[in-house]
């Protein structure tokens, strides 16, 4: 039998969150830039999110959790090859390690907010960006598209 899980308010969150060993620390939202009222950075084994109060008082995620990365939260982005962790300043490789650590801190703020936690995602660590390489630039017209090192041997360039 499914059991449905109860949305918690953005109080409840943060007191759970607290509860269960979370640096809850709320911040102060932009005056006027029609954002949520309340905001509250999350944070637990070098990993981060931001938790935004809704319309209806419900708390919800403002954004895929990530990796905390000099003072920011790091977005996982797949290249296809590999995945990597980016931040407006830098890029680094992900580990095996930070896969987890997210993963794990992902499973556990969803347990804590009242979320859904769907079945994909449980599987394991979901990036924010896909970035292949050879998929860039299919949507452009064919005499647009850049010509792709393999295609340019075949022609004689």
């Amino acid at each position: 039998m499914i059991k449905k899980m109860k949305q918690r308010t953005f109080d409840q969150a943060l007191a759970d969150l607290r509860s269960h060993g979370f640096d809850v620390s709320e911040m102060v939202p932009v005056a006027g830039a029609g954002g949520p009222e309340r905001e509250a950075a999350i944070r637990k084994n070098g990993c981060g999110a931001v938790l935004i109060q809704q319309a209806d008082g419900f708390a919800a995620l403002s954004a895929q959790p990530g990796v905390l990365l000099g003072g920011e939260i790091a977005r996982l982005v797949d290249r296809g090859y590999q995945k990597f962790f980016k931040t407006s300043k830098l890029e680094v490789p992900a580990t095996a390690a930070h896969l987890k650590a997210v993963h794990d801190f992902t499973e556990e703020l969803k347990l804590a907010t009242g979320s859904v936690s769907l079945y994909n995602e449980s599987l394991g660590t979901v990036s924010d960006r896909y970035l292949y390489d050879r998929v860039k630039g299919r949507d452009l017209p064919e005499s647009q598209r850049p010509v792709r090192p393999w295609d340019a041997l075949t022609e004689g360039r």
